[in-house]
């Protein structure tokens, strides 16, 4: 199933079952995405992501930052982060966010693609610190991305396009049933920064 260029009703869940995905097309108008691109870019602390595969540390070409309302910790791959305070422009897009989804968070996990090449392969977020069966905000700035749902047990696939500006929106039992990847592509050359808005459960 693929959904690309089509006028997207928001309030429709795009997966055909076992979870809710939302899309809102143009959450930010040009000018501000553009703003927030920019700025996303500069002042954000973007490191290398680390994880550990089959016993061995990776570090990962793609940057990633991990930001939140207390300093949360946040495994995934077999390595811990600890949240650092929200920026002024996190706190903004947060609340935007929030306004237009009526969904609440408390962290958010950034991610900056260099380019094309660079992507993230089939996994869900699953992990024991986040609510469970939680929303997931994703916000997309910058170069326009496929992104890729696959079922777990019929592999049935559901692919559409992130605009620059966009918001797509997991929930319900989403991660339970479906695994999700931004698949990596020689047609893109310019970077793409998204945010992913969560909820840790506090200890």
């Amino acid at each position: 199933m693929k959904l690309f260029e089509i006028e997207i009703n928001s309030t429709k869940n795009l997966l055909p079952k076992d979870g809710i995905v939302n899309y809102y097309a143009k959450l930010l108008n040009k000018a501000k995405a553009d703003y927030y691109f920019k700025t996303l870019l500069t002042q954000i602390e973007w490191r290398n992501d680390e994880a550990i595969i089959f016993g061995k540390k990776i570090i990962t070409k793609r940057k990633v930052a991990w930001y939140g309302e207390k300093p949360f910790e946040y495994t995934y791959s077999k390595t811990t982060k600890l949240a650092l305070p929200w920026t002024a422009e996190l706190l903004e897009l947060k609340a935007k966010v929030e306004k237009r989804t009526g969904d609440t968070f408390n962290s958010c996990l950034l991610n900056l693609y260099h380019n094309g090449s660079e992507g993230m392969a089939w996994h869900s977020d699953g992990e024991k610190d986040l609510k469970k069966n939680g929303a997931i905000a994703s916000l997309s700035f910058g170069a326009e991305r496929k992104f890729s749902f696959k079922h777990k047990e019929t592999k049935e696939k559901v692919e559409y396009i992130l605009e620059h500006g966009s918001l797509l929106i997991m929930k319900g039992k989403t991660q339970s049933h479906w695994l999700h990847r931004l698949p990596p592509t020689t047609k893109i050359t310019e970077p793409r920064v998204n945010l992913t808005f969560r909820t840790i459960v506090n200890k």
